[in-house]
């Protein structure tokens, strides 16, 4: 496929690109192997090896961490146990006794750290033999193409999105093997397919999101109407920029999912703004030649014009967090969904989870974007021993306290030179002191982010933090600007900035008052709260 790039100012990324494609990279793997990080051309080992899966982390030095493509959020048992022999072989310094780790993200995805660089030739090569693949997760490519995590499961799922997700990645990653084709984007693009009623993969926040629509006479019973997605896109999450996404006035049945999506990305690909890094998303494409010039040109891409969008799409529930035990449309089976704190695992917790998965089911676990995961079908007569493992006992709880259900973290300074605050540890702390001190009714979605970028996505959150830096009397000390209102599933939206730059050692009454004035929490034990 011939890539055209329309000429104009290149930034100092785009310039790198077109000395030497990224992707390349893995051909000199051996030979970084030997000469070690330090000696490394800055912009190879910084940001071309992110094209490969491995980021540099300024935070813990010689390290990297490595992002998977795990589409739809589903692993077998066997290779989350690849994935969990990597973190305890490989993973040394990063975590847990040294024992390393590896952390769900908000893309149905795994992060795991502590990687040395002289270990990536044989770590993708674990990979390769498991069936997994990272090539093409960072950088300017198509990231975790999200889907509903109970995909095939659920009995009021409209479009099983298991496939057309594993064909999307197939096609932009040729299959695992890295494609040039496609790696070469004005900026990071986002895709999601949401199967439910309910958007778990918060389409919204998406470049490209498929949303469940009826096409046809309205006046049809609903299994005479053809059933696919209204395409909406441009949505982003950036440094001070929040945008949703916005309609493309276009329907496609399930089978046209890839090829819209590959046309779509050879107009971005081709004709996206490549000057000024932080105004290189879709969207700034499309406001630059307006939605119907955009539309014309993906069709010409496709070679055929799409349907206009259906009145209405399926988004009629609010959000599920999947959390606990529910049947499956499968007659006596069931899915298992566990909380993760703030997403983050240890190796020898992987490796019982892939036990129980197999023990206990068919052998899948899935992610959720809520950094959580689920064990599949269950059969009737093996949950109650599934539920007695010391594992759900002890970590991952089916039934978590409201606040700590909705509790979502990017990492924080713990690992990533972004970071402004620390963010994990601190959220965990903060949660399980208000637990104890206060009676909440319902679950509260608590996202914190690290820092502008908002991986922890706390503009969708009920109450949403934003890590900042403030002055405290004669010192500076870690911050966060506080977001409330935020809403996904249903009526989707944004929510706004009501405080700034509240001392991070001074945050915890501050959420305590939020909780009680804004979401009916009470106090259990009020004289001794006030005497605190």
């Amino acid at each position: 496929m011939t890539q055209t790039v329309k000429k104009e100012k290149l930034n100092k990324i785009e310039q790198a690109k077109a000395k030497k494609h990224p992707l390349l990279l893995k051909q000199e793997l051996e030979h970084f192997a030997q000469i070690g990080w330090e000696a490394m051309d800055e912009f190879e080992r910084n940001m071309g090896l992110k094209w490969l899966g491995f980021f540099y982390r300024t935070v813990t030095p010689g390290k990297f961490m490595l992002r998977m493509r795990i589409p739809n959020g589903i692993l077998t048992t066997s290779q989350m146990r690849v994935l969990a022999e990597i973190v305890q072989r490989y993973g040394k310094g990063a975590g847990f006794q040294d024992q390393g780790n590896a952390d769900i993200t908000t893309r149905q995805n795994l992060q795991l750290r502590g990687i040395r660089l002289e270990d990536i030739p044989d770590i993708l090569n674990r990979l390769q033999q498991a069936g997994l693949t990272c090539v093409q997760s960072g950088m300017d490519n198509v990231r975790n193409i999200t889907g509903s995590p109970v995909a095939g499961i659920d009995a009021d799922e409209l479009i099983d999105t298991r496939g057309i997700i594993r064909n999307l990645q197939d096609m932009i990653t040729s299959n695992g093997e890295g494609n040039f084709a496609f790696s070469n984007l004005p900026r990071k693009f986002n895709i999601a397919v949401a199967g439910g009623r309910d958007n778990s993969v918060h389409a919204e926040i998406n470049d490209l999101g498929f949303v469940p629509a009826f096409k046809g006479d309205g006046e049809k019973e609903r299994s005479e109407r053809r059933l696919g997605f209204n395409v909406i896109v441009g949505g982003y999450f950036a440094p001070n920029q929040y945008v949703a996404a916005i309609p493309l006035n276009a329907w496609v049945p399930p089978e046209d999912v890839v090829a819209l999506t590959q046309a779509m990305m050879i107009v971005y690909r081709d004709h996206g703004p490549r000057e000024n890094r932080q105004k290189c998303r879709l969207m700034y494409l499309i406001e630059a030649w307006g939605m119907e010039k955009f539309r014309a040109e993906v069709e010409k891409r496709l070679g055929h014009p799409v349907e206009a969008a259906a009145e209405k799409d399926e988004v009629d529930w609010d959000k599920r967090d999947h959390i606990g035990v529910y049947a499956q449309k499968q007659p006596c089976l069931n899915y298992v969904g566990l909380h993760v704190p703030v997403g983050r695992l240890y190796a020898h917790e992987m490796f019982e989870l892939a036990r129980m998965a197999e023990v206990y089911g068919s052998g899948e676990i899935r992610l959720t974007v809520e950094q959580n995961l689920i064990l599949p079908n269950i059969p009737d007569s093996r949950l109650q021993p599934l539920l007695a493992e010391p594992l759900l006992k002890e970590r991952f709880s089916i039934k978590p306290g409201n606040l700590s259900r909705g509790l979502v973290s990017c990492t924080g300074r713990e690992f990533c030179g972004f970071a402004i605050v620390e963010t994990k540890n601190r959220a965990q702390a903060i949660i399980q002191e208000l637990e104890q001190e206060l009676i909440q009714p319902r679950p509260v979605r608590i996202h914190w982010t690290g820092c502008p970028n908002s991986c922890g996505q706390p503009q969708i959150a009920d109450i949403g933090f934003i890590g900042t830096k403030t002055r405290k009397g004669d010192q500076t000390v870690e911050a966060v600007d506080i977001w409330m209102g935020g809403k996904v599933g249903k009526n989707a939206c944004f929510g706004q900035e009501v405080m700034k730059k509240v001392p991070c050692e001074d945050l915890k009454p501050v959420l305590r008052d939020l909780l009680i004035e804004h979401f009916g929490a009470k106090l259990k034990q009020p004289a001794t709260v006030e005497a605190q």
